[in-house]
């Protein structure tokens, strides 16, 4: 916990001296500290992605920032509107930011930080972005600009993968400076996501800034849309946010269309980061195929799609189950999912339909703006895979629509420390839930609490592998376990083993070195036979540990 706060302390000024450069550099010379972190962290991300093409976000790297970053917080006197800030708000906002960095230290429960966060973050520091990484593990093809922007800092500033506690104290700052109470509400929710380096957090606290900039009016285009842009190149799934703030500046602002140019450098960007890891411009979906050599194999993607339907169902129905679903049937079936997860559903759709009755009543520009932003994002969803993952974002923006004007500061803080007591118990006693929740699936990764989390955040180790070679290929395999988070690069997850075994392929290096990248090659008949060996040692291995 004393980690996670020094590490707070320390990059705030790195941020917010990149948010000075930035802010100098558009003329933007008006601007509160939460907007000028959130721009500074929009401009190391930047450096750091077109950096990674070139070399690893090494130490070297992150020194050489963290050097400009505090060099420009003292150049541009920004600890004057940090010390005015606190002169302000004091004891407060103090209390709450130490809450947050209390949940920051807790274990890692979410089951993608073991399986591509934590990967992820390694790669880039040790090797940079790698052309056709997508071939060793398709999940790596998706290398969020997030986990570009927690690699250049994970060196030595943020070992722990904690940024997200980060991201929460700079929503507790903006929360702090433009008085918007409700957004206190959202708080314990996201603290769910601090443990990870999870690109969930972010973005659903970036749109909810994003949609009070707008319910305020704020009439800065250029800057709106480059930070709704920012949060589409973390998560494609919020692709609501670009299109409301276009709308907005078009039918509203009555804004020339110049204003999407400086967003649109940071989309293509964007684009030329996934054609390079993973052979297409958006990750998982295969439009605009350039026939790049490096582009993943045909069948892996294949199932890749067909496993996304299943998660739809949340794995009760085989795919050659729901292949066989009548209209009807996809219909029902996803309200009635044993567990939480149909519950959700059925509220995802009463929550629109709601939304849309209240935008008939409001007759409101801006309402029905929003309105059409969101239903064409949940159409997206429901049609490539409806999953609640996905849309969760959705329930933040109809509740901030439907009560950002009723709830005052008192009822907002209660609320905040009733929720929080709640989450605390939750997660400091996670047995608890275990027990009388059996569906709850995430139980069986969270640890409880220790009171070593208030020096250093709770953490796993494992680092127990075997180490093989096919082709030209030397990899790794984690021992005994089902997840590859802690183990020497390069390692090839155990669900893959089988997919290639069963594609009869192999990942291979492009040239002599890890950076060179990777393709696919046909195995020879001994090369399944010695992969058909890795597989089986595996799960003796697995077996060994139960």
């Amino acid at each position: 916990m004393l980690y996670i706060l020094f590490t707070v302390i320390f990059l705030l000024p790195v941020l917010l001296g990149f948010g000075s450069i930035f802010m100098k550099l558009s003329g933007i010379y008006k601007s509160n500290i939460s907007l000028k972190i959130l721009t500074g962290i929009i401009s190391i991300t930047t450096i750091f992605t077109i950096t990674a093409f070139f070399f690893p976000l090494n130490v070297l790297v992150e020194a050489l920032i963290l050097f400009i970053g505090l060099a420009a917080f003292f150049y541009f006197k920004e600890y004057k509107s940090v010390w005015n800030f606190f002169s302000e708000h004091q004891w407060e906002f103090c209390v709450l930011a130490f809450i947050t960095v209390f949940f920051g230290s807790y274990y890692p429960f979410i089951l993608d930080h073991f399986g591509y966060y934590v990967p992820t973050v390694k790669w880039i520091s040790e090797v940079g972005l790698v052309k056709g990484i997508s071939n060793l593990d398709l999940v790596l093809g998706q290398m969020s600009m997030w986990h570009i922007f927690q690699a250049g800092l994970s060196n030595f500033s943020d070992p722990f993968l904690r940024l997200n506690t980060m991201v929460l104290i700079t929503y507790l700052i903006y929360i702090f400076e433009k008085k918007s109470w409700i957004n206190l509400i959202f708080l314990p929710v996201l603290y769910l996501f601090t443990q990870s380096p999870s690109p969930d957090l972010p973005v659903i606290a970036f749109s909810l800034m994003v949609l009070n900039e707008v319910w305020r009016a704020n009439t800065n285009s250029v800057l709106l849309f480059l930070i709704s842009i920012f949060i589409f190149c973390i998560k494609p799934t919020l692709i609501w946010v670009p299109l409301f703030v276009f709308l907005y500046s078009l039918l509203i602002l009555k804004k020339s269309v110049k204003f999407v140019l400086p967003g649109i450098c940071i989309l293509l960007l964007f684009f030329i980061k996934n054609i390079w890891v993973f052979g297409y411009p958006v990750f998982p979906m295969q439009f605009l195929d350039l026939g790049w050599s490096w582009k993943p194999n045909a069948q892996l993607l294949k199932n890749s799609a067909e496993m996304a339907i299943q998660k739809t169902y949340d794995m009760q129905f085989t795919y050659s189950k729901i292949d066989q679903f009548s209209r009807w049937d996809y219909i029902k079936n996803w309200f009635l999912l044993e567990g939480i997860k149909g519950k959700i559903n059925t509220l995802f759709i009463i929550s629109l339909i709601v939304f849309f009755v209240f935008a008939l009543k409001k007759n409101s520009t801006l309402v029905w703006i929003l309105l059409v932003s969101v239903v064409t994002k949940s159409v997206l969803v429901l049609l490539f895979s409806a999953q609640y993952r996905f849309f969760i974002d959705v329930f933040f923006v109809i509740f901030f629509v439907f009560f950002v004007n009723r709830f005052s500061r008192k009822f907002s803080m209660t609320a905040f420390f009733v929720m929080s007591s709640v989450l605390a118990l939750f997660l400091s006693y996670p047995n608890l839930f275990k027990n009388h929740l059996p569906s709850f699936r995430v139980g069986s990764l969270m640890g409880s609490f220790k009171a070593e989390q208030f020096i250093l955040p709770s953490t796993y180790d494992w680092n127990h592998y075997r180490s093989y070679q096919i082709g030209n290929l030397d990899f790794k395999v984690v021992d005994g376990y089902i997840l590859s988070f802690d183990i020497p690069i390069p390692a090839v997850s155990p669900d893959y083993l089988k997919e290639y075994h069963d594609a009869g392929i192999f990942p291979q290096l492009k040239g002599k070195t890890l950076k060179e990248g990777f393709i696919w090659k046909n195995l020879t008949p001994k090369e399944k036979m010695q992969l058909q060996e890795v597989l089986e040692n595996y799960i003796l291995s697995l077996d060994a540990k139960r």
